[in-house]
């Protein structure tokens, strides 16, 4: 204890993904080139939905404030990345750290509720067709924005509290290239059972809850659309649907992937590589599902995309 009154860290080191000078090169290329299609892919689709009147329905409302914290969400690591490689330093400040998981979580938190909030708006379409209009309002639309804002901003302040309160030895290294909290806590000095039980709850509150309710949404979707005589009501009531499900299995699922990783394999290279795809490739590749796998918001990006060659 004695130790850790007379410290204070300051800074903390960021290992990143690979030390050799050989792969920093193509790890720039990489992460710059994911970086640019993950910000122009979601801007595209913020643009369709905002040009296009067709578009401004519940669903792509919500698409366009995914897209907007998908932005928001990769912004908080890849530039940091970008700079430690083309400076060939690898430190963050200790407020700097805090800042990043705080924005880290946010907007991660902001990403899981919009995708329950989507959920919602498939199982009420699908479920309460007739009552869809009614139901889905723009003022229970800008609700669930709102509260959503709110709950991810008491989950990032949450975590800011717990982290901040830890105590830390002088030289810190971090095996991931972000400020993650459950690598920030296994690497604090002082007693850290409290900082990891608030962890787990609120966790699994913040995060269990929209997988919960996503589930139910589902479940009562697939049951509503059994239900449907003709094989063609079938496929196109589940193609409303589809896009939407597999956004939520790669975000869940990646995310899952990352912790997984963690407590299975003791390598920290290795969870560090499940990171990238949970933070970097997931926000990159929502544009391309929802573009590829969306007729309405095809036909708006090909109209935007031909009125802006004019």
């Amino acid at each position: 204890m004695e130790a850790q009154n007379l410290t204070h860290v300051s800074e903390f080191i960021l290992l990143g993904l690979s030390d050799d000078p050989e792969w920093q090169r193509s790890l720039f290329g990489m992460f710059l080139s994911m970086y640019l299609v993950t910000v122009f892919g979601n801007m595209l689709i913020i643009l369709a939905v905002s040009s296009d009147s067709h578009l401004h329905t519940p669903m792509y409302f919500f698409l366009s404030n995914l897209s907007l914290v998908d932005i928001g969400f990769t912004s908080t690591t890849v530039p940091k990345i970008l700079h430690d490689i083309h400076t060939h330093l690898k430190i963050i400040s200790y407020v700097d750290c805090l800042i990043q998981l705080s924005l880290f979580n946010f907007f991660g938190c902001m990403d899981s509720l919009f995708l329950s909030a989507m959920a919602y708006d498939r199982f009420v379409a699908i479920c309460h067709p007739l009552h869809y209009t009614v139901i889905m309002n723009s003022r229970l639309c800008g609700l669930l924005v709102l509260g959503s804002f709110f709950i991810s901003l008491l989950f990032s302040q949450l975590h800011y509290l717990m982290v901040s309160q830890l105590s830390f030895c002088t030289y810190v290294e971090i095996p991931s290239f972000f400020c993650d909290p459950p690598q920030l806590i296994n690497l604090a000095c002082s007693d850290t059972y409290t900082s990891t039980m608030l962890l787990y709850c609120t966790g699994s509150i913040f995060g269990g809850i929209p997988v919960l309710w996503i589930l139910f949404s589902y479940t009562q979707i697939v049951s509503s659309i059994l239900r449907v005589p003709a094989s063609g009501g079938k496929y196109k009531a589940f193609s409303t649907c589809s896009s939407h499900l597999s956004v939520v299995c790669l975000f869940y699922g990646t995310g899952l992937g990352v912790y997984l990783s963690s407590v299975v394999s003791p390598s920290h290279r290795s969870g560090a590589v499940a990171s990238v795809i949970y933070t970097i490739v997931t926000p990159m590749m929502n544009p391309f599902i929802y573009s590829l796998r969306n007729r309405d918001l095809k036909k708006a990006l090909q109209r935007l995309l031909g009125r802006k060659a004019h």
